[in-house]
């Protein structure tokens, strides 16, 4: 028996197939057995073969308002934390808080998923309200975190953010400075390396923009100039990773009652957005030779929820959080999607009171 084996007894490819389908709540304990099995729990080869096989789920990650159980003075302050929400199993769970913060995750912050890693970008400090140039990172696997380096320039909130996930890398566009002036500055940073890059400007200052990663280029959709508060435009700007420079200004890209906020692409590699009117709209390639792209609706929202804020994508399906019918309602559903078929169901997500509040940013890891 060789004893340099995976598994004693076993090939190793055989034994790599076993160790693809343990459990991620089980890694810390089976990487625990050996360097070896620890190495390979570790790999980023390990994680797509496990993808290839089935055997990941997704994992849904809310920065969520921690909702007023109490009637104490503690109960009443703003607290927000990281919750995790699995569709697979339909359950809920805490990350742990970050170390010496009892003052909860920043508000507004940004939330990134890269494969483990779970990035937390500016926002607004809970306590003084100002913006943070603060960058923290989750190990969802090892539920550990670590602070990142801190982003360079003036504390941004509000901005455009994304990453992409072959590079490990996660881009930050727009957004507003201290004075609440809107920014066009953008940057990348290397997660591995705890580095950030300077990027080229964008063409417009953006305030409260939205972004989304698809098809090779970092898009950055809507926001609004200083002097235009709150005044949303159609367009977007498009930054290409190989060529490293940004596309022309598209004017009219969103659809007229886009809400640019819920904006996210899916396992196909498509951008899907809802609108105000209650829809789920998906941006395809139009017919013919034109080469350009259209919004289809997809489906409608569910009739109790008054207003989307929040989607999230994986493999087969999608989650959309937002307001319901009741006041201050928090509402999620998950939208299955069956193959290439236009049929749809709509599944509603049960939320323990303790995961009812306010969800201020979202995103989702396939571990």
């Amino acid at each position: 028996m060789d004893k340099d084996q995976l598994i004693p007894g076993l090939p190793d490819d055989l034994a790599c197939e076993c160790l693809v389908r343990v459990s991620v709540d089980d890694f810390s304990t089976v990487g625990a057995v050996c360097n070896k099995w620890n190495r390979i729990l570790g790999s980023p080869l390990f994680d797509k073969h496990r993808k290839s096989v089935g055997a990941a789920r997704p994992i849904v990650v809310l920065a969520q308002l921690q909702p007023r159980l109490h009637s104490d003075r503690e109960a009443s302050r703003l607290l927000f934390r990281v919750s995790l929400f699995e569709p697979a199993t339909r359950s809920w769970s805490l990350a742990p808080p970050i170390p010496r913060r009892s003052s909860g995750l920043p508000l507004f912050c940004k939330l990134v998923a890269l494969g483990r890693k779970l990035v937390v970008l500016g926002g607004w400090n809970p306590l003084t309200w100002a913006n943070t140039d603060e960058v923290h990172i989750y190990d969802m696997v090892s539920r550990t975190w670590r602070c990142g380096a801190t982003m360079p320039g003036p504390p941004r909130s509000f901005f455009a953010c994304a990453a992409w996930q072959e590079r490990g890398m996660v881009f930050v566009a727009g957004g507003r400075d201290a004075r609440k002036k809107a920014l066009r500055s953008a940057l990348a940073y290397d997660v591995a390396a705890d580095a950030w890059i300077r990027m080229p400007d964008m063409a417009l200052r953006r305030d409260e923009c939205s972004g989304v990663f698809a098809g090779g280029a970092f898009h950055v959709l809507s926001g609004y100039p200083t002097e235009a508060q709150v005044q949303f435009s159609r367009s977007a700007e498009s930054f290409d990773v190989v060529a490293w420079r940004w596309g022309p200004v598209e004017e009219g890209k969103l659809e007229e009652e886009a809400c640019p906020w819920t904006s996210v692409v899916g396992s196909d590699g498509m951008v899907y957005m809802c609108l105000q009117s209650g829809e789920v709209v998906v941006l395809e390639e139009e017919g013919g030779n034109r080469g350009g792209r259209a919004w289809r609706r997809m489906a409608e929202l569910p009739a109790e929820m008054r207003s989307a804020k929040r989607m999230v994508a994986w493999e087969g399906g999608m989650m959309v959080l937002g307001l319901g019918s009741q006041k201050e309602e928090q509402v999620a559903y998950v939208l299955e999607i069956k193959g290439n078929e236009p049929k749809t169901t709509w599944r509603k997500v049960e939320m323990p009171k303790e995961f009812s509040g306010h969800v201020h940013a979202a995103c989702c890891s396939t571990i």
